[in-house]
C-alpha cells in the first residue's frame, strides 16, 4: 500500500488561516502559529485574495481550465501594464499563482501565440508504417529490391576474387 507523502490540511486548517489572515497577520506568523510551512500559507494567502473565501476551500478539488484568451488578458495585464500578479489573478479569477507565471514567461518569450493550446500525444503518421498497411505489391517490390543488391554484391565479390587469383596466381583466402 502505497502513502501519499504530499500533506493535505482539511477545510478547518483553510479556514483558521483565514482567520489569521483577517486579524492581520502575514504568511509567515499565521504558518507559524499554524505549524505548517511557509510557502503553503504564502499560496494559501495568494488564493484567498484573489478567489475569496470559496476558492481557498475549494482548492484541490479539480483542476482549473482557463480559456485562451483568459491566460492572454492575465499575462497582457502582467507584463505590458504592470498589474500585481495577485490582483490579476482577483481580476482573471485564476485560482493559483504558478500558472500565471508561466503564462507571463510564455508570452515574454513568444508572445499570445505561445500561449496557444499545443495539440497533445505523438503526431500523426510519425510511428513505423505496419505491415497491413502495405500492399503485397509494394512488399513484392521491396523483396526484389533486395534481392537485386544482394545479387550485385555477389556478383562484385566473385570479380574480386578472380582479380585476385589473377594477380597473384593461387586463390584468396577469404
Amino acid at each position: 500500500m502505497s502513502v501519499d507523502l504530499r500533506r493535505r490540511y482539511d477545510e478547518g486548517t483553510r479556514r483558521e488561516a483565514v482567520a489569521l489572515f483577517e486579524n492581520g497577520l502575514g504568511y509567515g506568523p499565521a504558518a507559524r502559529k499554524l505549524g505548517i510551512p511557509k510557502n503553503t500559507v504564502r499560496e494559501w494567502l495568494f488564493t484567498y485574495r484573489a478567489m475569496g473565501l470559496k476558492g481557498l476551500l475549494s482548492m484541490g478539488s479539480k483542476q482549473a481550465r482557463y480559456t485562451f484568451e483568459q491566460k492572454c488578458d492575465a499575462a497582457r495585464a502582467v507584463v505590458d501594464h504592470g498589474v500585481a500578479i495577485s490582483d490579476a489573478m482577483a481580476a482573471y479569477g485564476i485560482a493559483s499563482r504558478s500558472p500565471l507565471q508561466n503564462w507571463c514567461a510564455a508570452y515574454r518569450a513568444g508572445g499570445t501565440e505561445a500561449l496557444r493550446a499545443k495539440p497533445k500525444g505523438r503526431p500523426k503518421g510519425s510511428g513505423s508504417k505496419t505491415p497491413a498497411s502495405r500492399s503485397r505489391e509494394q512488399e513484392l517490390e521491396d523483396r526484389v529490391r533486395k534481392l537485386e543488391a544482394e545479387n550485385a554484391y555477389l556478383k562484385k565479390l566473385g570479380a574480386l576474387r578472380a582479380e585476385e587469383t589473377l594477380r597473384t596466381g593461387s586463390r584468396p583466402r577469404w
